[in-house]
C-alpha cells in the first residue's frame, strides 16, 4: 500500500519523474467545448474527503468544476461525501458499482484509498486532487499544486499590510501538503522584510483537523489577542473559525483555495486560490478524450491555476500590483517559493 503521506523528498522525486502539463491550456482556461460532441453517457463521480461537499474550500471547487461540466457538456456528475476515513474505500468502490467512467478522489488523505481501488479496476479511469504518487497507477492521474506561489503572493501582501508586525498561520494537519502553504507565506514574509527593513513576525499552529471550526476560532482569537492582525488558514473547515474569529476582533484572515471574501466581506483580505475547478474541468476533458493515467500533473502559476482574487479593496494597489508581479517571477524561474521547511532554510539563506 502506498504511504499516505510520502516523505517530503518523495513527494519532490515523483513531481519531478511525473509531472507533466496539460495539452489543453491547463487552467488558463474554462475548457468549456459543449455542443455535438458532449457525451450524455459520460459518468463522472466524486468523493469528498471529510470536510464535505460544502466545506468551502477545495471540495466545494471540485463539485463547481463537475457541475460546469455537466452544464456545457450534458455529462452525468455526482458525489459521495465521506463523514470518515473508513468511508473512503466502500465510496470508492460504490462508484465503481455505479458505472462511474471516471471517479475522481479530493484530498491527499484518500491516496490509498484511491491506489488500491484503482488497481481492482482497471478498466475504470480514477483521479485525485493534492496527491502525486511515486510509483504510477496506469489508470490513475494525480493532480497536485503549487500552492508554494500564491501563498507566497499572501504573504508579500500580509508582511506590506500589517500594522503590528505580527501575523499568523493556522494550519490543518501538517503534511506536504499544507507544508506548501506555511512556508510559501512564510517566504512572501521573508521576502517583504528583506525588500523593505522590516521584522514582521509570523505566529504558527496546527489545529490536526480540516473540520473543527471551534478549534480554528480558538487559536485565531489567541492569534489575534498575541497581537497579529492577519492570520491566514489553510486548514479546509476549520479555517471558518479563523474567518469567524477575525470578524469578531474586526482584524483580518487570508482565505484559501477559493475566493473566500464572500464569507466576511470586510475581514477577508485575500485569498491563495488555488483553482481546482478549473483543474477538475481541463483534467476530466482529457480523460474523457482518451488521455491515459500512470501520469502526475502539477499546476501552477504557469498554467494559470494559481493566484489571488481580483478585488482586493483592503488592499493597497502598490502592494496588489508587487504581489502580482510575482506571477511572471514564479514563471520566468527568478523567484521560486519554497515547499517545505528545508527548502524554506535555503530560501531564506539566499535572500
Amino acid at each position: 500500500m502506498l504511504n499516505r503521506n510520502l516523505s517530503r523528498r518523495d513527494f519532490l522525486g515523483a513531481s519531478a519523474a511525473f509531472a507533466v502539463t496539460l495539452g489543453l491550456g491547463a487552467c488558463s482556461k474554462g475548457g468549456s467545448q459543449g455542443g455535438s460532441e458532449a457525451k450524455s453517457s459520460y459518468k463522472i463521480s466524486m468523493i469528498t474527503d471529510t470536510g464535505g461537499v460544502n466545506d468551502q474550500s477545495f471540495n466545494q471547487g471540485s463539485w463547481e468544476g463537475l457541475k460546469q461540466l455537466e452544464k456545457d457538456k450534458g455529462w452525468k456528475v455526482n458525489y459521495l461525501e465521506s463523514k470518515q476515513e473508513s468511508d473512503y474505500a466502500s465510496n470508492l468502490d460504490k462508484a465503481v458499482d455505479d458505472e462511474a467512467n471516471l471517479i475522481w478522489g479530493i484530498g491527499f488523505a484518500m491516496a490509498d484509498a484511491v491506489a488500491d481501488v484503482a488497481k481492482k479496476n482497471k478498466n475504470v479511469q480514477f483521479a485525485i486532487i493534492d496527491n502525486a504518487y511515486e510509483t504510477p497507477v496506469e489508470n490513475l492521474t494525480g493532480v497536485t499544486f503549487r500552492a508554494q506561489e500564491p501563498s507566497f503572493m499572501v504573504g508579500y501582501i500580509a508582511a506590506r499590510t500589517t500594522k503590528t508586525n505580527k501575523v499568523g498561520f493556522v494550519g490543518g494537519i501538517s503534511g506536504v501538503v499544507i507544508d506548501q502553504f506555511d512556508y510559501g507565506y512564510k517566504a512572501g514574509i521573508a521576502y517583504a522584510n528583506k525588500e523593505n527593513g522590516t521584522n514582521v513576525e509570523v505566529l504558527t499552529q496546527y489545529a490536526d483537523s480540516f473540520t473543527d471550526s471551534a478549534k480554528g476560532k480558538a487559536i485565531a482569537s489567541k492569534m489575534f489577542s498575541d497581537g497579529c492582525d492577519i492570520v491566514f488558514h489553510a486548514a479546509g473547515g476549520v479555517g471558518a473559525g479563523v474567518i469567524e474569529a477575525a470578524k469578531e476582533v474586526n482584524k483580518f484572515a487570508i482565505g484559501v483555495d477559493r475566493d473566500q471574501a464572500y464569507l466576511a466581506p470586510d475581514n477577508v483580505l485575500t485569498s491563495a486560490l488555488k483553482k481546482v475547478d478549473k483543474a477538475i474541468i481541463e483534467v476530466s476533458t482529457e480523460i474523457q478524450g482518451g488521455a491515459k493515467g500512470g501520469r502526475n500533473i502539477e499546476l501552477g502559476a504557469a498554467e494559470g491555476c494559481v493566484g489571488i482574487p481580483e478585488d482586493h479593496p483592503h488592499i493597497d494597489d502598490a502592494v496588489y500590483k508587487a504581489a502580482i508581479a510575482f506571477e511572471s517571477k514564479f514563471k520566468d524561474g527568478s523567484v521560486v517559493p519554497p515547499m517545505n521547511k528545508e527548502k524554506y532554510d535555503e530560501y531564506v539563506a539566499a535572500l
